[in-house]
C-alpha cells in the first residue's frame, strides 16, 4: 500500500470520526430538548458521566409520572467491562435519581468498530 493511500484512509478515518461526533452531539442535543423533565435531567447526567457516548436515550415508561426509565446507551467508557460493571457505572452516575425510582432498565453497549 502507497504511502499517499495510508495517507487518504487516515484522513477519511478522522473525518468519518468528526462527522460522527458531530451527528452523535446533534441527536443527543435534539433528544434533551424533546423529553420530560426526569428525562431530561437523567440524560444530562449521563451525557456529564459519559461523555464519549455516541448514543444516548431515556424513556419514562412510567406513563410520564417519573417513577421509571429505561436508558439505552453506547459508549466508549465501556468497553473492556462486563455488562454487571457497565449497569454499575451507570448506576452510580443516577445515584441520587433512583432514589426516587422504582425502576429502571438499563441497557449498555460499546461501539462498534
Amino acid at each position: 500500500m502507497s504511502l499517499h493511500c495510508i495517507f487518504t484512509m487516515n484522513s477519511i478515518n478522522r473525518l468519518l470520526r468528526k462527522t460522527r461526533t458531530l451527528l452523535t452531539t446533534s441527536l443527543i442535543q435534539r433528544s434533551l430538548t424533546s423529553g420530560t423533565d426526569g428525562e431530561v435531567r437523567i440524560s444530562q447526567l449521563l451525557k456529564e458521566k459519559f461523555p464519549q457516548a455516541i448514543s444516548l436515550k431515556v424513556v419514562d415508561i412510567s406513563g410520564g409520572c417519573g417513577s421509571m426509565y429505561e436508558i439505552h446507551i453506547e459508549s466508549e467508557e465501556f468497553k473492556g467491562k462486563r455488562t454487571v460493571h457497565q449497569h454499575q457505572l451507570v448506576n452510580q452516575a443516577l445515584k441520587d435519581e433512583i432514589k426516587a425510582m422504582h425502576g429502571l432498565r438499563i441497557f449498555t453497549a460499546v461501539p462498534k468498530q
